[in-house]
């Protein structure tokens, strides 16, 4: 086979695959977005099982730097609950994104020790997070069905 012919065949066979993975980009999106939403949902959900005892641990363990422990606790828990349902849906998504990100970092620098394997999860959620607010959250998302539709129409931009 001709140098040239093996290239063109290799070019061929890369963009086929490339046009593979960009249609596979919803469906990453869509997993994406559960994940970190799970995750943030689930701890949520534990904080208003018992307030008294996230009130005692934003007291005592979080030092959520600028706000009193009871305001953070609120603030915290309400973001952990919202968010993440925005997220899943894809309604606001890198809106959603980038306050589950604001959640992710301020979790961190709040506690004072933190284990390896927890701080790996929240550089995986935020890795994650910061891929959805930069490259969108996708085809598969609200977002997409009903928001970009109603700002074409109205001759507003798209959200990407």
């Amino acid at each position: 086979m001709p140098a040239s012919a093996f290239l063109q065949r290799s070019l061929s066979l890369w963009h086929t695959f490339t046009r593979r993975l960009d249609n596979a980009q919803p469906m990453a999106a869509l997993l994406a977005r559960g994940y970190v939403a799970e995750a943030f949902f689930r701890s949520g959900l534990t904080k208003i099982h018992d307030w008294d005892t996230t009130l005692a641990l934003f007291g005592d363990e979080y030092k959520v730097p600028l706000l009193s422990p009871a305001t953070a606790a609120l603030m915290g828990t309400t973001g952990e609950l919202a968010l993440p349902v925005l997220l899943l849906l894809g309604l606001g998504g890198r809106f959603a994104a980038l306050g589950l990100s604001v959640v992710n970092v301020v979790a961190v620098i709040s506690l004072s020790e933190i284990a390896p394997a927890a701080l790996q999860q929240h550089i995986t959620w935020g890795v994650l997070l910061a891929a959805l607010a930069i490259f969108g959250v996708g085809r598969w998302s609200l977002d997409s069905a009903l928001v970009n539709p109603w700002l074409r129409r109205t001759g507003l931009t798209t959200m990407a």
